[in-house]
């Protein structure tokens, strides 16, 4: 299977509200860099720590007051870019919608490196500024 199918099912299962397929593609020692600045400028290193601080530990299910939609995905080689949206509502009632720009650097079959782009001025609207900056 090419990356970008592997991609496309990924990507799939997440619009279903399913996790489990893109952590099943990640390598042990993966890298997941928000591309931001500041509080929104982060590299998480590893699986565990990818699936425990983006997913909340949750490595079957996205809550159910979220969604992904799937806009667009381009592969070259051993990189596969995807454009979704994802919509989301807070434990507190409020609207988090966001639109994403993931880059995944395949290697032996494996994601490797993840590089996230977003709307960072967004994610401090809704989540605040990190108060230690």
């Amino acid at each position: 299977m090419g990356h970008k199918q592997r991609v496309q099912i990924i990507m799939h299962a997440m619009s279903q509200g399913r996790v489990g397929p893109l952590f099943d593609a990640m390598a042990d020692d993966v890298t997941w860099r928000w591309m931001g600045v500041r509080q929104w400028s982060r590299t998480l290193e590893g699986k565990r720590t990818v699936v425990d601080t983006l997913f909340g530990g949750n490595s079957e299910t996205l809550p159910a007051t979220s969604s992904v939609d799937v806009h667009w995905i381009h592969a070259d080689g051993d990189v596969v870019v995807v454009e979704h949206s994802g919509r989301n509502e807070l434990p507190d009632g409020r609207r988090y919608d966001n639109n994403y720009c993931w880059v995944f650097r395949f290697e032996d079959d494996q994601i490797q490196d993840v590089r996230e782009y977003m709307d960072t001025q967004l994610v401090t609207e809704t989540f605040g500024r990190d108060e230690n900056l």
